[in-house]
């Protein structure tokens, strides 16, 4: 009897713990997710990929994990749902989800110069060639540039070009082109990556730190197989949703990162 009351203890500890952390009115990370007691949001510049990220609508709170074809992710994981849409189709998986976000914040900013990729066989996509009237030609496992297409950096252009990239990146790609980074340097907008088939990617949200101690915790976010609404994750830790930045292993509910798995743009 008394080891069930100090289950059921814990249980509504790490519930209210978690609750007095989620503003459950708040559109986005800043206003939804508070650090927990001693913590502080890590300053970051204004136009950064960290205030994009930060600032991304999140859908209504208690919003369950869509799936491409309409259904609900039957495993819950997350606590907040990202309000970006699908495809119909099974393309927008992991790494794809990462991909965009990224490619998202650099066309807002009409950066788009600095959107490009790799595909899976190492040839680099650039979404300026796109732009000016080329695409990639795809043969097996060979590809090549053809001209003659639509011009122009509209977003009819630029959904074409993610597309293409969707069906052709992923996790492999995504870790041969990313940088290591020690976790010492880590920042919202990094990625822990397991770069295979399959492989899987988890991306920084927020990074908080307490200032006594020099701690730092972060938030992080997926989607998975098959395509799925990306979301934040629930931690196992007793300030979740929030996990704890060490050099370590980083268990999330549905992949264990290595030691070592820390990458960036």
């Amino acid at each position: 009897m008394k080891k069930i009351f100090i289950a059921v203890f814990i249980l509504f500890s790490a519930s209210l713990i978690f609750s007095q952390q989620i503003n459950q009115s708040g559109k986005n990370i800043l206003e939804r997710f508070v650090p927990p007691k001693n913590y502080e949001r890590v300053e970051i510049p204004e136009n950064s990929f960290g205030a994009f990220l930060r600032t991304f609508p999140l859908k209504e709170f208690g919003s369950p994990v869509l799936l491409y074809n309409g259904q609900t992710k039957r495993t819950n994981v997350h606590v907040s749902v990202f309000n970006m849409p699908l495809l119909n189709v099974d393309l927008i998986q992991c790494a794809d989800a990462v991909i965009k976000l990224r490619a998202e914040y650099l066309y807002n900013q009409k950066r788009y110069s600095e959107i490009q990729f790799h595909i899976t066989n190492g040839m680099l996509v650039p979404f300026e060639k796109f732009g000016n009237g080329e695409r990639v030609i795809v043969s097996g496992n060979k590809t090549q540039w053809e001209s003659g297409y639509k011009k122009g950096f509209g977003r009819d252009v630029f959904e074409e070009y993610l597309r293409f990239i969707y069906s052709y990146a992923g996790t492999y790609s995504l870790s041969q082109e990313a940088k290591k980074k020690n976790i010492s340097n880590i920042e919202i907008g990094d990625f822990f990556i397991y770069g295979g088939s399959p492989g899987h990617v988890v991306l920084v949200l927020d990074i908080a730190i307490d200032k006594s101690t020099g701690k730092k915790i972060m938030l992080l976010g997926q989607s998975y197989m098959p395509s799925q609404e990306f979301h934040i994750l629930k931690s196992y830790e007793n300030i979740s949703p929030w996990y704890y930045i060490e050099d370590t292993v980083l268990e999330t509910p549905e992949w264990i990162f290595q030691k070592g798995s820390l990458m960036g743009f």
